[in-house]
């Protein structure tokens, strides 16, 4: 098993140079700002990017990246199953920010949503149609229930349900080209 470690932002920004950055973000979470030299990878994507992160990692330092620090402490756990050395950045893409640290921008990408704001926007909608359907159908109080229940059980647990099914979503996927584009610079 390979060993996976954690560096602040400041200290992942001192050493930015000599680190492979791996955004394990959703495409549009990654559009919205990254790290400089960060490669887009969704979460969901890394059992295809195994081998090329393999050969990345034996060149150099792999850090890996998420908007808080919980993906990419899941995506290093997956990655030292395989024998991958790499580093999580400790609270993520948001403690990078917050401390100042420059993020780039794809040119002429409109800003998509990030993920937290998708997921709010979601439970809330369901849970209001939940309430509004009650007045005519009391059973639909079971929707904004469940909606409540699920979050509850996000924070304990930390992780979200919600978060998985929402990255599904066609604006949420990298475009084929744009993973294999990514995938031949990491080789290269």
């Amino acid at each position: 098993m390979a060993r996976t470690a954690s560096l602040t932002a400041d200290q992942a920004k001192a050493r930015l140079h000599e680190l492979t950055v791996i955004d394990v973000r959703t495409p549009g979470e990654y559009a919205s700002g990254h790290l400089p030299g960060a490669h887009n990878i969704p979460l969901d994507h890394l059992d295809r990017a195994l081998p090329v992160l393999k050969t990345a990692a034996d060149r150099g330092a792999l850090l890996v990246v998420c908007a808080s620090g919980t993906r990419s402490a899941a995506a290093c756990m997956r990655l030292s199953a395989h024998g991958i050395s790499a580093a999580t950045l400790s609270g993520g893409t948001t403690a990078w920010t917050q401390l100042g640290h420059d993020t780039h921008r794809p040119a002429g990408t409109r800003t998509p949503w990030a993920m937290e704001r998708q997921v709010r926007l979601a439970a809330g909608t369901l849970v209001l149609t939940g309430l509004l359907a009650a007045r005519r159908r009391p059973r639909a109080l079971l929707l904004s229930a469940g909606v409540a229940g699920g979050l509850v059980f996000s924070a304990l647990t930390n992780t979200c349900g919600m978060a998985k099914i929402l990255a599904r979503l066609p604006h949420n996927q990298p475009r084929t080209t744009a993973l294999g584009t990514t995938l031949a610079a990491l080789t290269g």
